[in-house]
């Protein structure tokens, strides 16, 4: 009786949050509604003798914010509900590492961890003393895993590989695989020899420095490893971010968007080809849709079965007003909370790193990021305590190491808005 009343909170909390998802969608789905009308009216105006009213491309754009922030609200939503709670769930009891590290987190005390390292006779267990600090449990790792996955806009779609070294070699076939057709009886003629080259991803340090007040730390209902997570997560999923669109290499992983951009005429290895709109820092004249019809064919079709757009909001909304012959919009609403927006058929994934539309620019990406795309995670996440340099705050210096960068310059596609 006792553990139905005390699960009851939880119970309700989630079903509260689960109604409030449903109704952010409703409204969300009624403002694309008022949006099409609004936008539907402004063309008409603009094909009309006296051009489109100024009131109404106003009202075009303040909806389409509107539903820029509605959307914010959504994925907020979605995100809250696949966040566990931070009180402590005793149905399971802790393991030895966590119990040793939940001792470190709130009062100091190492001996727990240090007698892990004693009978591991390793470091890779506890850590490696209070100069280092100290690995986070296992369960905890895993936890900021997957809150990244949902936060982070490109780990989401790209692979992610955990390595336990500072650098994954990854040997790649430069000429293709050696193969050829034979008869059955026939006699099997030497093929030519695989030139192999090899990609290397080094792991960076990226860092999150979360402050605790001590009646935090003293509360034994709170659960630090519940804390922890939640409180460098948008650090670390910010940071992550931006480095894997435009990180340059150095100390950090390298962005798509820092290596080579050609013409998909020109396009070779090493390099990521991209289409031309035509214009620079703008869209065709007339069928704007066909560029990015252009861009989806540039990608061969093996590819084409798992893309997904990528780009920021800005861009988003300008897309949101394309329609094709048929004058069926291009963009399309979520099919359900917690999904993603369809450009085209394809998944549309929002990255505020993206740059805006511009001249030149290449705010639009287009491709396979699961084949495209490298995130190397080195295994253990590490916390240092530090209770003196902003007392009476204790700071927990959290690092963890990643790497990143393009594995196939094939799977990955730019619209660059220019001319050349």
């Amino acid at each position: 009786m006792n553990a139905t009343l005390a699960a009851a909170p939880e119970t309700k909390a989630a079903a509260d949050d689960y109604l409030d998802l449903k109704d952010a969608f409703g409204e969300f789905m009624t403002t694309f509604e008022a949006f099409k009308d609004s936008n539907d009216e402004k063309l008409a105006q603009i094909e009309g003798r006296f051009g489109a009213d100024a009131l109404t491309g106003e009202k075009v754009e303040r909806i389409s914010r509107a539903l820029d922030e509605q959307k914010r609200a959504l994925d907020m939503l979605a995100l809250k509900r696949i966040r566990p709670v931070l009180g402590r769930e005793d149905r399971a009891g802790p393991s030895e590492h966590k119990a040793a590290f939940d001792a470190y987190m709130r009062s100091g005390d190492d001996r727990g961890l240090r007698s892990l390292d004693t009978k591991a006779m390793s470091t890779n267990l506890g850590g490696s003393g209070q100069d280092g600090g100290y690995l986070v449990p296992p369960e905890t790792e895993t936890e900021i895993g997957k809150r990244l996955s949902a936060l982070s806009p490109i780990r989401s779609i790209a692979s992610v590989r955990q390595v336990s070294a500072a650098v994954l070699k990854k040997p790649f076939s430069a000429t293709g695989p050696a193969v050829g057709w034979v008869a059955e009886t026939a006699e099997r003629p030497q093929t030519s020899a695989t030139t192999l080259a090899e990609l290397q991803f080094q792991t960076m340090e990226l860092y999150a420095m979360p402050a605790a007040t001590a009646s935090l730390l003293e509360d034994s209902v709170v659960d630090l490893d519940q804390w922890i997570s939640a409180e460098v997560e948008a650090a670390f999923a910010e940071q992550e971010g931006t480095a894997f669109v435009t990180g340059d290499g150095t100390a950090k992983p390298k962005g798509f968007l820092s290596y080579t951009q050609v013409a998909e005429s020109a396009w070779a290895w090493g390099k990521i080809g991209y289409t031309l709109t035509g214009v620079s820092g703008g869209w065709p004249a007339a069928d704007e849709s066909d560029v990015l019809i252009d861009t989806v064919y540039t990608l061969k079709a093996g590819y084409r079965q798992n893309a997904n757009w990528v780009m920021n909001r800005k861009t988003q909304a300008a897309i949101r007003k394309l329609k094709d012959a048929d004058g069926n919009y291009l963009w399309q609403p979520p099919a359900g909370p917690g999904q993603r927006a369809m450009l085209m058929g394809f998944p549309l994934v929002e990255a505020e790193d993206m740059p805006d539309i511009g001249a030149n620019a290449t705010p639009i990406a287009f491709g396979d990021f699961s084949r495209g795309y490298l995130v190397v995670d080195r295994a253990g996440v590490r916390v240092l305590r530090d209770p003196y340099s902003a007392k009476p705050y204790v700071l927990f210096y959290t690092t963890k190491r990643v790497g990143g960068g393009v594995q196939d310059f094939d799977a990955i596609k730019l619209l660059k808005f220019g001319t050349a």
